[in-house]
């Protein structure tokens, strides 16, 4: 059975594809233990560490991402993982040990920057001025 499922964090976008395997997690089309740096890598495999031991293992998971920086990455792929995760195996306690943990993991964080305006240097902040 191959499940399809995407994941967003600002301007990050990862498409997941979870499928019965040996364990493999590749992002990019490189295994994950290559991701740099390493809390970006701990925060991709969070959906691992709280699911049950034995799961990673009968999975494959290819993970595309695109967009944004590094963590927004990484927050884009772990909640593309944890979908992926929670479809294929349709197990109701893992996805409410995924909403208990962290909502996050299966909800995308719809934030976004506030665009910038026009009488200052960003959204906010208005330029200065002196008289004197």
């Amino acid at each position: 059975m191959v499940t399809n499922t995407s994941g967003k964090k600002k301007t990050a976008i990862a498409r997941a594809t979870v499928r019965d395997g040996q364990g493999r997690v590749r992002v990019d089309g490189q295994p994950v233990e290559l991701v740099e740096p390493e809390i970006a890598r701990l925060k991709m495999l969070e959906p691992f560490r709280i699911a049950e031991e034995d799961l990673r293992d009968e999975v494959d998971v290819d993970v595309r991402v695109e967009g944004g920086g590094v963590m927004g990455q990484a927050d884009a792929v772990r909640t593309a993982i944890a979908r992926g995760l929670v479809d294929h195996t349709n197990d109701a306690e893992l996805r409410d040990a995924y909403m208990e943990f962290d909502r996050s993991l299966l909800v995308n964080d719809v934030r976004q920057p506030e665009p910038k305006k026009w009488g200052g240097p960003g959204a906010r902040a208005r330029y200065q001025k002196s008289y004197r």
